[in-house]
C-alpha cells in the first residue's frame, strides 16, 4: 500500500532538516511519496481566497482510488469519517487494516496557514486531528512523518516505540 502525503508549502527553516529525515524513516516501512503544492501568496489577499485557491490545487494532486485523510484540528471521534487525537498504536493499527484491505493508498493532506477548503474536507474519508492546538503546518508535517515511521516499527514489533505493546 502506498501512503502519501500532500502538503501545502515546502519544509523550510529549521524543521525542514528533521521533516526530511522522519520522511526518509517512514520510507523505509512504507511507499511513501511526498508531495507539495505552493502555498497562497500575499498578505493582502483574503484567508479564505488562499485557503480555495491552495485547496483547488490539492484537489487536483488527490488520487481518484485509496483513502484521503485531512488533518484537522476539528477531526474528533464523533463520527465514523473522523479520527480524533489518536494513539500511535491506533495509527497503526488503521494503516495495517487499509493494507489489508488492500486500499491502493492513503493520502494525507496538510494545508496551509489557514487550513484545508470545504471542498478538501468533503472528498476526505476520514479527518485526523494531531492536537486540538493550531499547528504550523510544517510543525504538523514532522509529527505526520514521525508518527508514520513509528507505525512502521509498531506494525514489525521494533524497539522504537516505547509505549503499549501491541
Amino acid at each position: 500500500m502506498k501512503v502519501s502525503i500532500l502538503a501545502v508549502g515546502k519544509p523550510k527553516g529549521p524543521l525542514a532538516g528533521a521533516i526530511a529525515e522522519y520522511e526518509a524513516r517512514a520510507g523505509r516501512y512504507w511507499k511513501l511519496d511526498v508531495a507539495a503544492v505552493a502555498a497562497g501568496a500575499g498578505r493582502s489577499a483574503a484567508g479564505e481566497t488562499i485557503r480555495e485557491a491552495e485547496g483547488d490545487r490539492l484537489l487536483v494532486r488527490l488520487p481518484n482510488a485509496g483513502h484521503v485523510v485531512a488533518l484537522t484540528r476539528e477531526g474528533g471521534p464523533m463520527s465514523s469519517d473522523e479520527l480524533g487525537p489518536m494513539s500511535s498504536d491506533e495509527l497503526a493499527r488503521y494503516l495495517e487494516e487499509q493494507a489489508i484491505r488492500s486500499t491502493p493508498s492513503v493520502t494525507f493532506v496538510i494545508g496551509g496557514a489557514f487550513g484545508l477548503s470545504s471542498p478538501v474536507l468533503d472528498r476526505a474519508h476520514r479527518r485526523l486531528s494531531l492536537s486540538p492546538m493550531t499547528l504550523p503546518h510544517d510543525l504538523a508535517r514532522l509529527v505526520l512523518a514521525e508518527q508514520l515511521y513509528r507505525a512502521g516499527t509498531i506494525l514489525r514489533n521494533e524497539p522504537y516505540h516505547k509505549g503499549t505493546a501491541r
